[in-house]
Order: structure tokens, then C-alpha cells, then sequence
């Protein structure tokens, strides 16, 4: 199993990963797993892998300050950034650091491996049969603003005129649909 490519998975739920290795490991991929940004950094010091799997939410640092640094070791590494808080402006920040792709949760293997494949995006992709929500365009909102603020949820509170425990309470919901 040493000629199977080197897979880091990074995702701050045990379960989820231990599931996850196991799926790719049974597609041919050679997993390691990191369940923050700290431990995934230094899983890329003692291998380069040539794939990568990041969830964007977890404890301490976001999945997105990884991207970059995942790039900068090798510009042909295929980075996946899942999410279980999926909004446009996660997705076009994944993207732009340098992700290959990003999946909303719940995710199997075959869906990461065949993103892994992709090579541009798909014009034929369906267009939603109806406009986002109140709700959802609320939740895309706040992200982006979140963005902006580097994750500060105080600043974003006060860029947004709200009440930071409002937003807090906003930011433990799960997205709208």
C-alpha cells in the first residue's frame, strides 16, 4: 500500500473521520487523519500529500486557513473542503485560497473522490427551481460579513448592528434552507 496516494483528512469529528479513512482506504487512498489545523500541519511536515480533505468548521482555526498552506506544498494537490454550514461565501473563499472543490455534508466517499476528479466546473449543473429563502439569504449574509471580519464574531455584530449575543445565537443555528 506504499504506491497509494497519501491522503490528509481533516475533520475536528472522530466518527466522521474514522468512517471517512476507512471508505478511502478501501479506494485505494493512504489516509491520515488530523483532527484540527495544528495537527494537520504537522501531519504535512512528515508527508505531502497528494490529496486533501477539509472540513471548513472546526474547533480553534477555520478549515480555511489551511488551503493555503496545503497549496503552497505542492500546487497540484487536490484539496476537497467539506462543510455541514454551507453558504455561497465559504464557497467562493474555498475556492479562491485554492480548493479543487467543495461538498456540503453529509458527503460520501464516492462523492469526494469523483470531486477529486474534476477537473472545471460543470455547465450544465441544474439551477435551483426556486430563489433562496429570507432565511437562507440572512445566513449567507451574516457568513460573508463573518468573512470579511476574519471570523471575529464581535466586529461582524458590530458591522451587521447587532447585538453579539443575537448573532452568536444566529451562528449556532444550523443554515436556514
Amino acid at each position: 500500500m506504499t504506491d497509494a496516494p497519501a491522503l490528509l483528512l481533516v475533520d475536528d469529528d472522530p466518527t466522521f473521520c474514522e468512517a471517512m479513512r476507512r471508505a478511502l482506504a478501501r479506494r485505494g487512498f493512504r489516509v491520515a487523519l488530523a483532527h484540527d489545523v495544528d495537527a494537520a500541519l504537522a501531519s504535512m511536515r512528515i508527508e505531502t500529500p497528494a490529496y486533501a480533505i477539509v472540513d471548513l468548521k472546526m474547533l480553534g482555526k477555520s478549515g480555511l486557513t489551511l488551503i493555503p498552506r496545503l497549496r503552497a506544498l505542492s500546487e497540484h494537490m487536490r484539496i476537497v473542503v467539506l462543510t455541514g454550514y454551507a453558504s455561497v461565501a465559504t464557497a467562493v473563499e474555498a475556492i479562491k485560497l485554492g480548493a479543487t472543490h467543495y461538498l456540503a455534508k453529509p458527503v460520501d466517499a464516492d462523492a469526494v473522490v469523483a470531486a477529486f476528479g474534476r477537473e472545471t466546473g460543470d455547465p450544465h449543473a441544474a439551477l435551483a427551481p426556486q430563489p433562496l429563502s429570507v432565511d437562507r439569504l440572512e445566513w449567507e449574509h451574516i457568513q460573508r460579513v463573518l468573512g470579511e471580519n476574519s471570523g471575529n464574531v464581535s466586529a461582524t455584530a458590530r458591522s451587521l448592528k447587532m447585538h453579539r449575543r443575537t448573532l452568536q445565537r444566529k451562528l449556532a443555528k444550523h443554515p436556514a434552507r
